[in-house]
């Protein structure tokens, strides 16, 4: 089995002859310390043995292959040159700080990785293993004490360094790596000191659900990277109602080989933009993406800047940079104009800013990267002894950073640097707390001694977990259980100019900690939309909405975004946009014409203040009033032989029930309450049973009496007021005790009827017991049934006995109103309903009046001649 340091020296052989077979140089490294301290700080530097903070793969250099040659040049990012700065202004801040590791100087080296796999081993063993001498006169004869890597700058790069790196448990903090959560976990030594890559995952998710964005473009990066983004987003975007109109990669700088291929890349990359549907494009990539992207839609359509309905939006994850170099600096990112970007968050640190303006060439000797930087970022070469230079490209060392435009430097702290920033402030602190720990462990006699001369690596894993503290912009900084620093993001709007510049906006941020429903920020009226949008906010739908009304149909063969819109069915509305299925109304509600909304049903009962509930009392009262009219003559002529002759005092028995019928039939007119449902049908069934008794009572009297009258009869015992108030009163009687029981075991209740009625809720009364409510029914039927078989078989009888035929005629308008009642109630609903009851108690009523007490009355009123005891005799001896 091979030893480590076996291992270690085939990795090196193997890498050194891997590198020397490019192109480009080992390494470009810068060293500090940054701080100017005495000559003694020197010396104790190194009796404690110098801490450094090594930083790797700042990606300053990058690779291009060059779109027209197809050969291979190293380029310099002079934008990430900031990244440098800002570790040198952090190492420079802390030496500086004397409350913060106050006998010990910061250093650090910076290696470029060139964002290759093999410069970045290369790069990461020669950072731990190379011997150097860091101070003239002074030196230490000992292996470097590196105790944190910060980088690298893209994920791929930091788990080739982390390969090597937790072998070692040397701490590893990327500022610029969105690392997948698998990954991270299983690497113990590795900080993270940006977001999660499922927070920008959601960001992009909230954005697009926040704009209404459903049928959006993707691009990525023909990388792993890119891979892995469409492998994790696109889930997403099924799961939350958006779909991918088109997925395009695109190449990056090692796969054009050829003329074709660039047409090919090309064309691919131009025909997703001729899509009026798609307004909403998903841009994932790295450093160099923006440039080569903007390079290809410029070859695709050199007349971009023409035709405006080339404009998108385009939606642009963190690793993006708006970064240029070389002869990229010619082009402009108009394409991009008004693009929403996620960017790791930042605050502004206005001493960094003063720090880069009083940057100057003649303050860098130590710098490796700074000659490069500055020749490319103002496009001058400095003075060479050994070559001529034209004066006019002359650097003079008075140019400044701050005239720079935005694509080549920016002289506020982007996130990448602010991460770098607390990165190096949290190394710091924790070795000021490995620092503080041992100090207050060791006697007096031994303080003497370097604390950190027997630290490793390992060791300051705790420390550097359990940090805590406030940078110089007020914001608080530490690590999670789970090695975690930040899961803000911001999102930015890119706003460019004329002259080739831009500026990015901030208009929001991530917080997937943020209070529910907060997790996503956006300031709209700060937003710049391109100018194809007329000021509006774009549209990004495979078709357009569904209005109101309406529900989406899905297309065969289609995504889900793409539908049809169909009306809603009958009973169904939909009050929102796009939505799946109709829904129905509350039961107390129905739908509006145009099936958008649900509209409050009006309450239906029969009123009195309506004509029909006006008529219907008007005639109940009319007949109330004639009832006692007929009951005051029956009264005033008691004694005349035609009452006399028809039981006078069932004739008033039958008078009062037929007032009180007319009279109940008001209990079923207004809003049905607790008490008029409770009285209305037991009232209605008690007083028409004695109605229709009295009538039977009658009947039987009338046959009885012409029985009675034949010679050697029995029935004369019979004849009297006995057998007629016995019937009354049995017949009534059965139909109370029916009707008390059904009040006392299930008594009828106001309720609502919701959905007999489309537009309206019917007020009515449960009957509570509909067993018992038919009893008493049929019961007053079977009463009726047999008043009309008696007075039909008595009809033939002599009139002076009896009123038979009257009786017979009464009753059959009585049964037949009730006969007709029956369907009728049954077809119709509501207050018609009622209304047709109501009509049958006063149709039936009043048959019963007309025809049993009209001819008397007639008699008594209009022909008191006929009125005596000689007329009823002759009529009878006729």
């Amino acid at each position: 089995m091979l030893s480590m340091l076996d291992v270690r020296s085939l990795l090196m052989r193997e890498i050194s002859e891997s590198v020397s077979k490019n192109i480009f140089p080992v390494s470009s490294s810068l060293e500090g310390p940054v701080s100017s301290k005495a000559k003694s700080d020197y010396i104790d530097l190194c009796e404690n043995s110098l801490i450094l903070a090594g930083i790797n793969e700042m990606s300053v250099f990058q690779i291009w292959k060059d779109p027209i040659t197809f050969r291979p040049t190293l380029r310099l990012m002079t934008k990430f040159y900031q990244h440098i700065l800002a570790l040198a202004f952090a190492v420079n801040e802390i030496n500086e700080n004397p409350k913060i590791l106050s006998n010990v100087t910061l250093g650090f080296h910076i290696y470029d990785s060139y964002y290759d796999a093999k410069m970045t081993y290369h790069a990461t063993l020669e950072l731990l293993f190379r011997f150097h001498r860091y101070f003239p006169n002074y030196e230490c004869d000992m292996q470097k004490n590196v105790m944190a890597i910060i980088g690298g700058f893209h994920s791929d790069i930091s788990f080739y360094m982390a390969n090597i790196l937790h072998l070692y448990k040397i701490p590893q903090l990327p500022y610029g790596s969105f690392a997948p959560e698998g990954d991270a976990r299983q690497l113990s030594s590795f900080f993270h000191i940006v977001p999660n890559a499922s927070h920008q995952y959601m960001g992009i998710i909230w954005l697009l659900q926040h704009f209404g964005w459903k049928w959006v473009g993707l691009f990525a990066a023909d990388d792993d990277g890119g891979e892995h983004f469409l492998q994790v987003l696109e889930p997403l975007l099924s799961q939350n109602g958006i779909c991918s109109a088109f997925t395009e990669r695109v190449l990056d700088r090692e796969h054009v080989d050829s003329f074709l291929d660039l047409i090919g890349l090309i064309s691919n990359i131009y025909a997703p933009l001729t899509d009026s549907k798609v307004n909403a494009f998903v841009l994932y990539g790295e450093s160099l993406t923006i440039p080569a992207l903007n390079a290809l839609m410029i070859l695709g359509n050199p007349r971009y800047k023409e035709n405006i309905s080339f404009r998108k939006v385009w939606v642009m994850t963190a690793q993006i940079n708006f970064a240029v170099s070389g002869v990229q600096r010619e082009l402009d990112f108009e394409y991009f104009h008004c693009a929403i970007a996620f960017k790791i968050h930042s605050n502004k640190l206005l001493a960094f800013h003063k720090f880069l303006q009083d940057i100057q060439p003649s303050g860098k000797p130590e710098d490796g990267f700074f000659k490069d930087f500055w020749e490319q970022a103002f496009d001058c070469t400095f003075p060479n002894a050994l070559e001529p230079t034209n004066v006019n490209d002359t650097c003079t060392g008075e140019e400044r950073l701050e005239n720079l435009p935005g694509p080549v430097f920016e002289m506020c702290m982007s996130g990448n640097s602010y991460t770098i920033y607390n990165a190096v402030y949290a190394v710091a602190h924790a070795l000021h707390s490995v620092y503080t720990s041992r100090s207050n462990c060791k006697s007096k006699v031994d303080r003497k001694e370097a604390v950190f001369q027997d630290l490793q690596p390992w060791k300051v894993h705790p420390f550097l977990q359990g940090v805590v503290f406030n940078n110089s912009a007020g914001e608080t900084i530490s690590f999670t259980n789970d090695r975690r620093m930040g899961a803000t993001l911001d999102i930015m709007n890119l706003v460019t100019f004329p002259n080739k510049s831009f500026e990015l906006v901030k208009i929001g941020r991530v917080d997937p900690n943020g209070a529910e429903g907060k997790e996503l920020i956006i300031h709209e009226d700060m937003i710049v939309w391109p100018r194809s949008f007329n000021k509006g906010l774009p549209l990004s739908l495979c078709n357009y909405h569904c209005k109101p009304g309406y529900q989406k149909k899905r297309k065969e063969g289609e995504k889900f975004c793409c539908y049809d819109c169909v009306l809603c069915p009958e009973g169904k509305i939909t009050e929102q946009e796009d939505m799946e299925d109709c829904i129905e109304c509350p039961e107390d509600q129905y739908p509006s014409m145009e099936h958008d909304r649900c509209v409050p049903k009006s309450l239906s009962f029969l009123s009195y203040q309506e004509p029909l509930g006006i008529s219907l009392t008007a005639i109940a009262f009319t007949f109330s009033l004639i009832t006692c009219l007929v009951l005051a003559i029956f009264i005033m002529h008691k004694d005349s032989p035609i009452v006399k002759a028809n039981n006078r005092d069932t004739t008033y028995t039958l008078l009062v029930s037929l007032l009180l019928c007319f009279l109940c039939s008001l209990l079923f007119i207004g809003q049905p309450r607790k008490m008029t449902c409770f009285l209305r049908q037991s009232t209605f069934s008690i007083v028409f049973s004695l109605a229709v008794s009295c009538v039977l009572a009658k009947t039987v009297t009338v046959v009885v009496a012409f029985l009675a009258t034949k010679p050697g009869s029995n029935m004369r015992k019979w004849v009297g007021k006995r057998l007629t108030n016995s019937i009354v009163l049995s017949c009534s009687l059965l139909e109370a005790a029916v009707c008390v029981v059904w009040l006392a075991t299930s008594p009828p209740f106001p309720n609502f009827d919701t959905q007999s009625l489309t537009r309206e809720i019917i007020a009515q009364c449960n009957e509570g017991s509909i067993m018992l409510f038919y009893i008493s029914l049929g019961y007053m039927g079977f009463l009726s049934i047999i008043s009309l078989t008696v007075a039909f078989l008595a009809r033939k009888l002599p009139d002076s006995f009896n009123e038979a035929k009257f009786i017979t005629f009464s009753m059959l308008v009585f049964c037949s109103v009730w006969l007709s009642f029956i369907p009728t109630y049954l077809s119709t609903k509501g207050k018609y309903m009622v209304a047709v009851e109501i009509f049958s108690i006063l149709a039936s009523s009043a048959g019963l009046l007309a025809c049993i007490f009209s001819p008397k009355c007639y008699i008594i009123v209009l022909r008191p001649d006929l009125n005596n005891r000689n007329q009823l005799i002759r009529r009878m001896n006729k």
